[in-house]
């Protein structure tokens, strides 16, 4: 069933750096951006010039037969595509080439040189297409960790997932729909690592998930030249209305040495978050040691405790 209220992005036009960081970088919270100039790849970024532009450049992507992905079964393969090819597949609703049935569905999230060590760059992997593509200038040049491309077929949808850098999604061609959740309701989310188990978030089994329906959605579509604001811990879920390209920019909103170095796609926890969790992981086997109904026990008072420093941290966030 569809359960969850809607709630509307808030939409900002004509954003400068001064207004983004004065009006809207301190709420952190999601914000749509319109008319934010992003360079001649608004009108040059058509398919055939793409393909020329990008060239047979060997690229790794996500093959799926189904247009909703699902990271828990697996549901697609990798495989390699010169860029020429894949663009030109992805915008097609039936293909004449294809990996696994005429209709499947195809995802680009762009790498670095060394994938295990270095974040992609568009202005490093594409740079006659980065020449188009001019990225707000709305945090520090230091700041700066990836520019991602993100290419999708029409109506392939990502499941729903946390980053832990802010970040800009630029929507350059195609429409979007993103729903999005606070990190304040990750105990609705039914997470594994940084990513929800609940996959169909619009007729969601509420027998299979129950307390899914406390989390706020909130929810905008992005036209082409839509800029949307994603905080960090902010959970998102994205479905291409259409054919899209879209480009990332992730920038590192905490003190450099707050991130693990060795993570070239952004996506590992903080280095003090990661020894907490670890931590945790501990304390629990320390407690097998004990009956379980003292298991029990001795976990809810743990519980009860984070619960009351994070109610306590987040009134004195509001007072």
């Amino acid at each position: 069933m569809d359960c969850q209220e809607k709630l509307e992005v808030p939409v900002y036009t004509d954003v400068d750096r001064e207004t983004f960081l004065r009006d809207i970088y301190p709420l952190r919270r999601p914000a749509v951006l319109k008319r934010v100039p992003l360079g001649p790849c608004m009108r040059a970024w058509t398919v055939s010039y793409l393909a020329q532009k990008g060239g047979d450049r060997e690229v790794k992507v996500h093959v799926s037969p189904e247009p909703r992905m699902d990271f828990l079964h697996k549901n697609f393969v990798y495989r390699t595509l010169p860029f020429d090819k894949f663009i030109q597949r992805a915008a097609e609703a039936k293909h004449s080439d294809f990996f696994i049935s005429e209709d499947e569905s195809y995802y680009l999230r762009s790498l670095g040189e060394d994938v295990r060590k270095e974040p992609a760059d568009l202005r490093k992997q594409f740079p006659e297409l980065a020449e188009d593509f001019h990225i707000p200038q709305f945090f520090e040049p230091e700041q700066f960790f990836s520019s991602v491309f993100r290419i999708s077929s029409p109506g392939l949808q990502l499941w729903t997932h946390y980053d832990v850098m802010d970040n800009l999604l630029a929507q350059v061609t195609g429409r979007k729909r993103v729903v999005l959740y606070s990190p304040k309701d990750a105990l609705y989310l039914y997470l594994t690592g940084d990513k929800s188990e609940v996959l169909d978030i619009d007729t969601t089994d509420l027998q299979l998930y129950p307390e899914f329906v406390k989390a706020s959605r909130y929810e905008c579509i992005l036209e082409p030249g839509d800029l949307l604001f994603i905080p960090a811990l902010w959970f998102h879920n994205t479905l291409a209305l259409q054919f899209g390209v879209g480009v990332n920019v992730f920038w590192r909103h905490l003190p450099p040495e707050g991130y693990d170095k060795k993570d070239p796609y952004g996506n590992k926890d903080p280095v003090a978050a990661s020894r907490a969790l670890q931590s945790l992981e501990r304390t629990l086997g320390i407690l097998e040691e004990l009956p379980p109904d003292y298991q029990d026990f001795y976990a809810r008072r743990m519980v009860l405790r984070i619960q009351s420093r994070a109610y306590l941290r987040q009134n004195s966030d509001t007072a």
